[in-house]
């Protein structure tokens, strides 16, 4: 299976295609690529039984999607853990190395390195490390654009895409952050977030589509 394949079932196991559908509109945000692509890609992903299509409504992954794909979620996120634990990458310049570093990775040099690191259980973005032929339900968790003025919320996981990643390294928001919902302009405007120190973030609709939160009691 080609990179390019890869990265699609990645994503679509990320936005949780294990257990419902992932519309196209969803993975062209997270891949930023065209709707055409996506339809494109999808078409061959079916032809490889590794998804599942039913129009209008998305795609979800078969067994044996769930299969590859949380093989490679598994290596890409042991990677990471490595580069920002032992190299000192920052955790918005893990992805385009860990995504490099999946696609050559053995199943055998994939657990030594699990071993290596003491069997982390989630990466630097707050998405859970699969174990050994393990399919990883991520916790049910909301995302940021479903969020209501006044709420006191937890970041808690962000999807594995690099402008994204610097879109929020840029602004300074992180995983484990915990800030208000300010306020939610009208007409797809920014969503405005703060913290407990007073320090303001101005987050876009797109990027809140992919931030994954806990409300706060």
């Amino acid at each position: 299976m080609t990179p390019n394949k890869e990265d699609y079932l990645k994503l679509i196991y990320e936005l949780g295609g294990y257990q419902k559908r992932i519309s196209n509109k969803a993975i062209v945000t997270g891949l930023n690529v065209s709707p055409a692509s996506v339809s494109e890609m999808v078409t061959k992903l079916e032809k490889d039984n590794v998804v599942t299509h039913t129009p209008y409504q998305g795609v979800q992954l078969t067994d044996s999607g769930m299969k590859y794909a949380s093989s490679l979620i598994r290596k890409h996120r042991l990677w990471e853990v490595f580069l920002v634990e032992h190299l000192n990458y920052s955790w918005n310049e893990v992805h385009a190395e860990a995504e490099q570093l999946e696609h050559t990775t053995s199943d055998e040099l994939t657990n030594r390195l699990e071993e290596f690191l003491n069997f982390p259980s989630t990466c630097p973005h707050g998405g859970i490390i699969p174990k050994i032929k393990e399919f990883v339900v991520e916790p049910s968790q909301t995302p940021l654009i479903d969020c209501q003025v006044g709420q006191k919320i937890q970041i808690k996981r962000v999807i594995d895409e690099i402008e994204l990643l610097d879109y929020l390294a840029n602004i300074g928001l992180t995983v484990d952050d915990i800030v208000t919902v300010e306020e939610i302009s009208t007409y797809d405007g920014p969503i405005l977030l703060k913290n407990e120190e007073g320090k303001t973030f101005i987050v876009s609709r797109k990027a809140a589509h992919n931030i994954f939160i806990k409300l706060i009691d």
